[in-house]
């Protein structure tokens, strides 16, 4: 399979206030040289606590942030070297879906108009081109086109991550960056996200980038996994062999740290 994506010594440190008027500013390390590489078509996880860099990965691949040094190159095009509108091309084969499903969508439009949202900022097809795309993506994440003129609080915490879904989908990408897309969802409606995924995924052949803190989520939806501790990727490998077997202390705790369930009458 050929690199979709392409990460290479990415490094994002953040400069805060002043704490004294002629000291120097404190800087956060966010990210301290990280590198790995998603072939098309498979899915790969990003785990940590935390604090360990996960969410500024999702940043700087989405090209909402510039890094400090490293580059991150999707279809061998390096993004934060892109001229603007090339940028905005890209985009195309980039989108994103967000941990929260309230939060992302904008409750004063309707359904047809936040779908077609990336359509729209494309600038390369008519309203009604946008509409009707926009029914087709509902359609393929299992809602209805009726659903079109409706508005988000008219729907379920489930439903509106399968409208976000919808919204990524648009474009056909062929990257999605998915940061923590269940975790604000109840654990049976979980289930039910990440199976569409998976189907969207084998129907379309998209990649996924995971950010997630849920190690369950991660086995259940990629095909390798990065373990990040404090900005740097300390482990990486297939999710069943890397769990059964880790070897770094970190990837230790962060197992040890998952909850089991406790057999009836156990003490």
């Amino acid at each position: 399979m050929s690199v979709l994506l392409e990460v290479d010594g990415l490094v994002r440190h953040y400069q805060l206030p002043r704490e004294r008027l002629f000291g120097p500013p404190p800087t956060v390390k966010a990210l301290n040289g990280v590198s790995f590489a998603l072939e098309a078509g498979r899915s790969l996880g990003i785990v940590g606590e935390s604090g360990s860099g996960k969410s500024t990965i999702a940043r700087l691949v989405m090209a909402l942030d510039t890094p400090t040094a490293g580059t991150v190159k999707l279809l061998g095009r390096d993004l934060h070297a892109l001229p603007r509108d090339e940028l905005r091309a890209a985009r195309r084969d980039l989108q994103m879906v967000f941990q929260d499903p309230y939060g992302s969508l904008d409750p004063r439009q309707t359904v047809a108009r936040i779908v077609a949202e990336p359509l729209e900022a494309l600038a390369q097809s008519s309203r009604a081109e946008q509409r009707e795309r926009a029914g087709e993506s509902l359609a393929a994440v299992g809602l209805r086109t009726s659903d079109l003129d409706k508005y988000p609080h008219e729907f379920s915490g489930g439903q509106r991550q399968r409208i976000a879904i919808a919204r990524a989908l648009i474009t056909r990408p062929k990257l999605i960056v998915a940061d923590e897309p269940v975790s604000a969802l109840d654990v049976s409606v979980q289930a039910q996200v990440l199976n569409l995924m998976q189907e969207l995924q084998q129907k379309f052949g998209i990649s996924y980038l995971l950010i997630s803190h849920d190690l369950a989520v991660v086995n259940h939806l990629c095909d390798e996994v990065c373990v990040l501790h404090r900005g740097l990727v300390v482990e990486r490998g297939a999710p069943q062999q890397l769990f059964a077997h880790a070897e770094h202390p970190y990837t230790q705790a962060l197992l040890a740290a998952v909850p089991r369930a406790e057999p009836a009458g156990a003490e």
